[in-house]
């Protein structure tokens, strides 16, 4: 009993050595052992260095910053600038297109001046010719004749007319009085077919187709055709006592 306890120490006591020296010994740190005041130094140091590297970086960004704030509102005035180039640029462009389409009109409007004025000039020419005429004396004493005669649309079913009625002079100088008459015409429905006007019989109408000149005087008026009807030709005539005096015929 005795000697199985004193062997049971010494085996504890054995393993005691063996976790001290052995492979599961703990761990032993060598340190260099540093004074005190090199310690608060490089703390010091390494404080120090850090706050200058924090203010460096607080300065490159408010300098990227301010950079960046730079750019931008050179941007932005840039672009205010081209806002208002394109802003007086389109104001010339309007005023320019302003300015053409006047011009546009005016111009239309010596074109259709010129016409007229053109087709005045060739009216005026063929009166002078029948007033050559009538001054020599050239035709029948007393004849009459139809110049000039134009007719032209007005209106829904309605037609403008215009012509020139001319007397060769005669020794009693007296005055024609007779009366004006149109012959029309017309097709309607794929059928042709002649209206008179004034229409016979109807007097109220005759009376203003009533006609007195000495020598010569200029005839305009209007006169209306059925509705849906296509007026093809007319022919004008100067009838006294019911007889046909003078005629022109022209064709639509």
């Amino acid at each position: 009993m005795r000697w199985s306890r004193a062997n049971s120490g010494l085996a504890v006591k054995a393993r005691r050595l063996r976790s001290r020296f052995g492979i599961a010994a703990p761990r032993l740190t060598v340190r260099t052992h540093v004074p005190w005041h090199w310690r608060a130094a490089s703390v010091i140091i390494i404080t120090a260095a850090s706050l200058a590297l924090a203010g460096w970086i607080y300065d490159a960004g408010r300098t990227i910053a301010g950079f960046k704030s730079s750019a931008m509102d050179t941007l932005k005035s840039r672009l205010s600038e081209q806002e208002a180039e394109l802003k007086q640029l389109r104001a010339s462009v309007s005023s320019t297109s302003a300015r053409l389409q006047i011009e546009q009109a005016a111009q239309a409007q010596f074109k259709k001046h010129a016409a007229e004025l053109e087709e005045e000039n060739i009216r005026l020419k063929e009166e002078l010719a029948v007033f050559e005429n009538m001054a020599q004396g050239r035709g029948v004493e007393g004849s009459l004749a139809i110049s000039r005669l134009r007719v032209e649309p007005a209106g829904e079913n309605g037609y403008g007319y215009a012509m020139l009625v001319t007397r060769q002079q005669s020794r009693k100088d007296s005055e024609f009085r007779g009366q004006l008459q149109f012959l029309l015409n017309i097709q309607q429905a794929g059928r042709s077919a002649m209206i008179t006007l004034p229409a016979p019989g109807d007097q109220q109408e005759a009376a203003r187709y009533q006609v007195a000149f000495r020598n010569f005087h200029r005839l305009a008026g209007r006169f209306r055709i059925p509705e849906g009807a296509q007026l093809i030709s007319v022919e004008a005539r100067l009838v006294h006592d019911g007889s046909v005096k003078a005629t022109q015929r022209i064709t639509l």
